[in-house]
């Protein structure tokens, strides 16, 4: 197995001797992991390189595990940092997780589905994989326990003397004690497999070298001094050895650090860079590089790899060696379907105009159309599984059936089947059940009910983060923000037309109630002043035609104009009719 990889350009360097690793791995079927910690929310294809050894080591019957750090990516590895990590927010990086865990779930799938199908490798009962979290014993260890069987073996002065450490302290801000415990936390990763699991093979970049030597040295002095007889090895077997190796740390010929693309990680994520993008990023290898990227990143037999370089030479301008590198990667991460289809969206792009030709609806040859109704909610399969973040307005999560919300996160097509599916318990929100139902750093989910619409927002993880599952692939992430940003964002999802209109609907129905109301009280209130004014007409001396009139002109105008205490009687009458004569004498000249 050792020779395959080394032959293939996986092998960097071996941390112990190189001839004990290679009689250990021909001994046994040796368990071997790699590490990724979900500090971001996605891997990139800087990530491939361990794991295709990983996949190799797989389809050839031996144990790979796959750990994702939930635990540790809350201090964060400082190997080759000389600036400290910024902390995450808790919702961060459980989405981080999530997002990896299901990514990394999808990957496994797609790459052996591709390793059987499109390159003949038969399935045996010694394959065998796992992807684990380290929360599942990080949560539960105490630092007790660690400084009692891990602590008595850590000597300071190795750890000062190691390359991060001192760069970090000389050229950086400092080491702070979470990072300098780093290389414990993670070799007690390795001890916990290595004791459960009998992994004894970590694979890492060729940046983990010293982290790998420490995992060594901590899993030796357990393995020969740890407390419980039933765990310690009394005697030192050559076949229980931990060792590990690194694998190249990859540049393209013109020194450029692979994996970059105008500065920018290329991501193996859809959303982050789509599948033209990633295959674009492929061909446009260097003819320098396409051999050894062939070796390094496909499944490709090395005979066939030298048959394609040949043909590749006869002309370059064809690209024939870059295409095959691009296709067989999209193929490996998204399945056969994404391939074909970027293929094709390739060729379409980069031929003549007048050589495309329309696909009839009939075509067998066509892309099947999405029978959904929702076009959020297509078929899903390892294959074609979708991005699993999305972005809800407030309004269609909080206080909502859980049906609806299952709709339109895209996770069903319908209202009605996100009910059935809630009376079937077939789908499952983040968190458990309890006092606190909130996910923790854990992988936790709880069957969903048709529960009362206020019960959800208990699952909401800091107001703004909620996970739901429906079957192995269909996997959301819903972060959650208010209604005008969503509006300002020009976002959209489904139902929120409608939820919008409804809303203005129930808004124009509660404003004409209150206009209603107000109209009601005015008309009883008038009523009430006009029985007032009424009586008040009565209590009066008699008046001729022209004073009548002007009497009841100037009651009208007072009942409309009058305060509520204000007493209405004969004597402002009076003294409005002694102003008006006095105006009309001194206007006339008269005495007054």
């Amino acid at each position: 197995m050792l020779s395959i990889l080394e032959k293939r350009g996986y092998v960097n360097a071996v941390a112990g001797e190189r001839d004990e690793l290679d009689q250990l791995m021909i001994s046994k079927r040796v368990g071997a992991y790699v590490g990724v910690d979900p500090t971001a929310p996605s891997l990139h294809v800087g990530h491939l390189l361990p794991l295709m050894s990983l996949f190799w080591m797989y389809i050839s019957g031996f144990h790979a595990v796959t750990l994702l750090g939930g635990a540790t990516s809350q201090i964060g590895d400082p190997t080759g940092r000389t600036i400290t990590r910024e902390v995450l927010r808790s919702t961060v990086r459980k989405a981080n997780m999530v997002n990896m865990h299901y990514q990394l779930k999808t990957l496994w799938a797609n790459m052996e589905h591709h390793a059987r199908f499109q390159h003949g490798y038969q399935w045996e009962w010694a394959w065998r994989r796992e992807l684990v979290n380290n929360n599942t014993w990080m949560n539960k260890l105490t630092i007790l326990e660690i400084l009692k069987v891990l602590g008595s073996g850590t000597r300071i002065g190795t750890m000062l003397g190691r390359d991060t450490v001192r760069n970090k302290m000389k050229s950086g801000d400092g080491m702070s004690f979470a990072e300098f415990t780093y290389p414990l936390l993670q070799a007690w990763d390795w001890w916990h497999m290595y004791d459960t699991k009998k992994i004894q093979l970590q694979i890492g970049g060729s940046d983990q070298f010293g982290n790998i030597i420490a995992g060594i040295d901590a899993i030796n002095h357990i393995r020969k001094t740890h407390y419980d007889p039933t765990v310690r090895q009394e005697h030192d077997d050559p076949l229980m050895k931990p060792m590990g190796f690194t694998v190249p740390l990859l540049t393209t010929a013109s020194g450029e650090k692979f994996g970059k693309s105008a500065g920018n990680a290329v991501w193996l994520d859809k959303d982050m860079t789509s599948t033209f993008e990633l295959y674009q990023f492929f061909v446009r290898t260097a003819d320098a590089d396409v051999a050894r990227y062939l070796r390094l990143f496909t499944f490709i037999p090395l005979p066939e790899i030298d048959g394609i370089m040949s043909e590749h030479e006869q002309d370059r301008s064809r690209r024939i060696a870059q295409h095959r590198l691009a296709k067989e990667v999209i193929q490996m991460i998204y399945g056969t379907k994404e391939a074909a289809e970027v293929e094709t969206q390739t060729k379409s792009l980069f031929r003549p105009v007048t050589s495309l030709k329309p696909v009839a609806i009939d075509d067998p040859n066509a892309p099947p159309l999405n029978a959904s109704m929702n076009p959020d909610a297509p078929h899903i399969s390892a294959q074609n599984a979708p991005s699993s973040n999305i972005t809800l307005p407030h309004s269609l999560v909080h206080n909502q059936p859980i049906a609806r919300v299952l709709f339109t996160a895209g996770l069903v097509a319908s209202r009605s089947e996100g009910h059935r599916l809630a009376s079937q318990r077939g789908a499952y929100i983040g968190g458990r059940r309890g006092a606190d139902p909130q996910m923790r750093d854990g992988l936790d989910f709880t069957p969903i009910t048709n529960w009362k619409p206020e019960e959800t927002s208990n699952y909401i993880i800091d107001g703004q983060l909620l996970i739901l599952r429906v079957g192995k692939w269909k996997v959301k992430v819903v972060k959650i923000i208010s209604d005008e940003e969503f509006d300002a964002q020009g976002l959209d999802a489904a139902g929120w037309k409608e939820w919008k209109e409804g809303q203005k609907e129930y808004a124009d129905y509660e404003k004409a109630k209150q206009d209603e109301e107000r109209m009601a009280a005015d008309v009883k209130r008038n009523r009430g002043h006009q029985a007032t004014l009424a009586r008040r007409l009565k209590d009066r001396p008699h008046m001729d035609g022209a004073k009548e009139e002007r009497f009841q002109a100037f009651m009208r105008e007072k009942y409309r104009m009058r305060n509520k205490d204000e007493a209405l009687t004969y004597v402002d009458w009076l003294r409005k009719e002694r102003e008006l004569e006095r105006s009309t004498r001194k206007g006339s000249g008269e005495a007054v």
